[in-house]
């Protein structure tokens, strides 16, 4: 059985695909969505639709084969109520943006059974149980302590057009993410443009680059192999209508998930010695205004 603990667009596109390929799915909802959550999730993406019955509780109270924690990562700490007895949660797989949860839910479940992960691509959830999949691309990353225990999972993802792939260096998994979302995320939230107007724009798009260059440069001090400019080149080319889910937020007046994306590149940057400027001043324009 999939448990799934936070059901906005990452946890409900997991949810829906597992579903739909006859997994039992088990949403972990806060008490006052509960009743009038449906018990149906319906995704629609470039890969397909989907339509997949799943069952609902407030508390994880059965052992799962997988817990997939999706939550914001500033609501991980109350969301970490509906799991009470850790000794249920079977293997735990964090798809949560940044690289500090890991530390978190290690300390809760135990080490062995955290297998981090990644997911690039824009999910979004447009109401309870509808999740849109808006990329033409939703690539997850793994680290390969766990590629026995999500074999069967990654298959299923893979089938319905998935990118999947397992990381022997989780570092490297986790900041080779970070480097990309925290330039994008940063960026378009500052602006308030999608990507595309935001890079046509020069004062933008080098800050733009700047800003993915400081990133890359903390992530190597810390040993993670990114490649810097592999990931400027990326960037480049990903979809301009793309907005970020930090962009969303903002606009929606939701707390932004600033301290997991800013906050490793600062607190690195300050740690080893590296200027970081141009992430520092987004993320206090940001901070500022929200």
């Amino acid at each position: 059985m999939h448990a799934i603990l936070g059901a906005g667009g990452v946890g409900g596109f997991v949810g829906a695909v597992l579903a739909a390929a006859g997994e039992p799915v088990l949403l972990l909802l806060r008490g006052e969505s509960l009743a009038s959550h449906p018990r149906t999730l319906t995704l629609d993406s470039p890969f397909g639709h989907l339509e997949a019955p799943v069952a609902t509780a407030a508390v994880l109270a059965q052992a799962a084969d997988v817990l997939w924690v999706a939550t914001k990562a500033t609501q991980l700490e109350a969301a970490l109520d509906a799991v009470p007895d850790p000794s249920l949660a079977g293997t735990v797989v964090p798809l949560l943006n940044g690289v500090d949860h890991v530390a978190r839910l290690r300390s809760r479940f135990g080490a062995a059974r955290v297998v981090p992960g990644t997911i690039a691509g824009e999910l979004e959830r447009s109401a309870p149980g509808c999740i849109v999949h808006r990329t033409p691309f939703a690539n997850f990353g793994f680290a390969a302590a766990g590629e026995q225990r999500l074999a069967r999972a990654a298959g299923i993802l893979t089938r319905f057009g998935c990118g999947c792939r397992f990381e022997a260096d989780e570092l490297t998994l986790l900041w080779r993410k970070l480097v990309m979302l925290a330039p994008m995320a940063l960026n378009t939230t500052a602006s308030g443009r999608a990507l595309g107007d935001l890079r046509s724009d020069p004062e933008w798009s080098a800050r733009f680059e700047a800003s993915a260059r400081e990133a890359c440069a903390v992530a190597l001090a810390l040993g993670a192999m990114v490649d810097t400019e592999e990931t400027v080149r990326t960037l480049r080319g990903f979809p301009g209508q793309l907005r970020s889910s930090m962009q969303k937020d903002v606009a929606a007046g939701r707390p932004p998930e600033l301290d997991a994306i800013a906050g490793p590149i600062l607190r690195g940057g300050l740690a080893l010695g590296i200027p970081v400027p141009v992430t520092a001043g987004l993320a206090a324009g940001i901070a500022a205004a929200t």
